[in-house]
């Protein structure tokens, strides 16, 4: 890409980094919020559309395929017409599917099996759009900000994605008891177009192009960058990456942990109204605080993960956090599946949710320390192990629950919470990549 001449300021120092990070934890909520609306709209959906638990878990799974299948071809789309044009194209895809899904005949118009197969493919479709976001964002972070200060931005988009999660549930109760579950799709829908929009607006793809960013802030945006990698280095760094096995447990162990996420993540709202009988609104309103909850224990994690990896080094540092906290929600997910009180179920089930999001950032931190310049490359292996799993939780919660009951269907994400805390044994995370040619220096936190 050739980069357009500008004429930066050299007087005053300007901070229109910061205004970029702004619009990114935009997009990042909105994102999530019209991700996840279809949870919170599962009880009156199913009722309308006369669908069961299982077929509603096919609409889940296809938005999970869609996403995790288009990281790698939403990251090259991004590199191939840049971000400022790739996240406007797809964000104003993220309005356009959600409308569509709003607009899909009952089935007093058409079968049951044709309207579920046009929801399954709106969802895998809205899946594939979002898919390029989090890649586009770490090259937009990474060209914005130095290398040093990757953390703070990577941080803040991820407790954005976190606090979106949680405002969908109020809002989406509120919108589908002052219309419908179809109307509320319909008013959330224009979102997508506004996070296009601001995009487009005030994010370009490299700081140069912009004029209103001055020299000085140029300078710092550059001071600790390393020098350009030779194209050479780069051949092979995938086959590199996924040949890695340190690499490879990070993922099998991420792809565990995030069973949780999306077991939560998916079916939590509904759990709480036809198992634990809260009303719709009460149950919203938990469902925002189990992922308020999440976003400060983010934080928390990425605090003591830096520090405890500059105390003890990265491999015994990176261990400190996940290893307890992961195998304890384990335990923590049975007690709260099998607790009477449905208060009790919310506290146990909020701190599955709190030590799960605690341990997230840990695994982005140990890839950054073992793939180092092809952190890029080894965290897109990364998150498609984390969201492939999506698609298997879907499906696995619901069957589960019709044959064996919601206690076994919620315990058994257990042995996958406590499998990906014992992995942390396995994983060297001061053992560099084999032909590693430059070690970047900095930590990379980001979870998505």
């Amino acid at each position: 890409m050739t980069l357009k001449a500008t004429a930066h300021s050299s007087k005053k120092s300007s901070h229109v980094r910061w205004f970029v990070l702004a619009v990114i934890c935009i997009a990042s909520s909105i994102l999530y919020i019209l991700k996840t609306n279809l949870s919170i709209a599962s009880k009156t959906l199913m009722s309308d559309l006369g669908i069961t638990e299982i077929q509603l878990g096919f609409a889940f799974s296809a938005t999970s395929w869609g996403y995790a299948l288009f990281q790698f071809p939403g990251g090259i789309f991004g590199d191939k017409v840049g971000s400022r044009r790739a996240l406007t194209i797809a964000a104003t895809l993220w309005g356009v599917f959600t409308l569509l899904t709003g607009l899909i005949p009952g089935p007093g118009i058409i079968s049951i099996q044709l309207m579920l197969t046009i929801l399954i493919a709106l969802r895998f479709l809205l899946g594939a759009s979002q898919a390029p976001f989090f890649p586009i964002v770490g090259g937009t972070i990474g060209n914005w900000f130095p290398i040093s200060g990757w953390a703070l931005p990577n941080g803040l988009s991820s407790s954005a994605l976190t606090l979106g999660t949680a405002a969908t549930g109020p809002l989406m109760v509120w919108l589908l008891q002052a219309s419908g579950w179809r109307e509320s799709f319909f008013i959330i829908a224009p979102l997508g177009l506004i996070a296009a929009l601001l995009w487009w607006l005030i994010v370009r793809d490299y700081p140069v192009e912009n004029p209103a960013v001055s020299e000085s802030e140029l300078k710092l945006i550059d001071s600790d960058r390393p020098p350009p990698i030779d194209p050479s280095e780069q051949k092979g760094s995938w086959k590199l990456v996924i040949k890695d096995r340190n690499i490879l447990l990070l993922t099998v162990s991420y792809f565990c942990m995030c069973y949780i996420f999306y077991l939560l993540y998916d079916w939590l709202f509904l759990y709480l109204v036809e198992v634990r009988h809260f009303t719709q609104q009460t149950a919203g309103y938990l469902t925002a605080l189990e992922w308020i909850v999440g976003a400060i224990s983010a934080t928390i994690g990425g605090y003591v993960c830096d520090r405890c990896a500059k105390k003890y080094g990265p491999r015994s540092g990176y261990r400190i956090v996940p290893v307890p906290a992961l195998i304890l929600t384990g335990v923590l997910l049975i007690g709260g599946a099998m607790v009477n009180n449905p208060y009790a179920a919310v506290l146990l089930l909020a701190l599955c949710c709190a030590f799960t999001q605690m341990s997230d950032c840990v695994y982005w931190g140990a890839t950054a320390s073992i793939a180092g310049r092809h952190t890029t490359e080894a965290s897109g292996v990364l998150n498609t192990g984390g969201n492939a799993v999506g698609g298997i939780a879907a499906l696995m919660v619901p069957i589960t629950a019709k044959y064996f009951g919601w206690v076994a269907a919620i315990s058994t994400g257990s042995f996958f919470v406590i499998a990906a805390g014992l992995l942390w044994f396995l994983i060297k995370s001061d053992q560099p990549m084999a032909m590693e040619p430059l070690k970047i220096p900095g930590t990379l936190q980001n979870s998505h």
